[in-house]
């Protein structure tokens, strides 16, 4: 029979295992998971083994490219907005500008073919002329007011205080007189226009023009414009006068004899009155469009009182806009042009 071990032999064989398997690991020697020998050394990674990846920043947060394409789509729609705006605001520019030159080719056709009556001509001169008169004479009197209190006091840091009647009378003629009396008869004349005729419009009248075949841009159109190209340049001429006048008071306020401030006004302006003239030919243009704006806006109205107080409004401020657009363009012809050179 085999001999049995004593308890205190397998005991201490077991420890014998457990103590040479912990040897075994703390050496690392021939197990895939030693531990690095402890030299203070790193040991370089063994053949074919795979290189550590490089160090990488973490890629930017996606809500930052988000904010960028939805700025650059928000900047996107603004221009194309814009751009619509834009041409949009051109296109009915244009459309306004054909819709006052058709009634102008209308006015003018039966103005040839039936004429005028003369007691509506007469009526529309004291509209638009006469009537206008008076806040002509005041806006451009003291107008010239002021032109002569700023131009004799800087005249006289040069000694030039002599040239300051002439220079107040060109500024009057060429462009302060044309340009105020436009404005003048646009508030004034252009208003009456559009809300007499807007009114015919809303209570039906013009359509009963057109059941007796009257035509209503004969009875209506035909006389305003032709009384505006009248009227307008007349009253220019007035307010002119106003206008050197007022510029004559305060010049001699400030030292100016009135025979030197009229002598200095034949020495600057053109004597054969081409400087009043160019003035004078601004004013048939601001003249034909107040008379057209009304009667085209008039003539356009809808929606009953409201609709006449709308349309009056829109009259003045365009007729007014569209005075200084005019006179922009009057101005760089009268002043490039040699038609009205001697």
């Amino acid at each position: 029979m085999p001999e049995e071990e004593a308890p205190g032999e397998r005991a201490g064989s077991r420890r014998v295992v457990t103590t040479t398997n912990t040897d075994t690991d703390s050496t690392g020697s021939g197990t895939p998971g030693g531990a690095a020998p402890s030299n203070g050394q790193a040991q370089p990674p063994a053949s074919g083994s795979a290189a550590p990846a490089p160090a990488t920043s973490p890629p930017p947060p996606a809500h930052h490219d988000s904010a960028a394409e939805e700025a650059a789509q928000a900047l996107e729609e603004a221009g194309e907005t814009t751009l619509r705006l834009l041409f949009g605001a051109v296109v009915a520019v244009i459309a306004y500008l054909g819709e006052m030159l058709a009634l102008l080719g209308q006015a003018a056709r039966e103005l040839f073919r039936r004429g005028v009556y003369p007691s509506d001509l007469a009526k529309q001169m004291t509209v638009i002329g006469v009537e206008s008169i008076p806040i002509a004479l005041l806006t451009v009197g003291f107008s010239g007011a002021v032109l002569a209190l700023y131009f004799v006091e800087a005249l006289q840091s040069y000694g030039a205080t002599d040239l300051a009647g002439g220079v107040v009378a060109l500024s009057i003629v060429r462009e302060i007189g044309p340009i105020l009396t436009g404005v003048s008869i646009a508030g004034r004349a252009g208003s009456a226009i559009t809300a007499e005729i807007a009114s015919m419009k809303v209570t039906e009248q013009i359509d009963a023009l057109r059941a007796m075949a009257v035509p209503p841009v004969q009875y209506l159109v035909v006389p305003r414009v032709l009384a505006a190209l009248i009227m307008t340049p007349m009253v220019c001429l007035l307010a002119d006068a106003a206008g050197v006048a007022g510029g004559g008071v305060v010049a001699n306020l400030y030292g100016v004899p009135p025979r030197t401030y009229a002598g200095s006004i034949r020495l600057l302006l053109e004597p054969d009155g081409s400087d009043v003239i160019k003035g004078l030919v601004k004013t048939l243009f601001f003249g034909m469009i107040v008379a057209l704006v009304g009667c085209r806006e008039g003539l356009e109205t809808e929606g009953g009182a409201t609709g006449v107080g709308r349309s009056t409004t829109r009259s003045v401020v365009t007729a007014i806009v569209l005075v200084f657009f005019a006179d922009l363009l009057l101005s760089f012809i009268l002043l490039n042009g040699s038609f009205l050179r001697a």
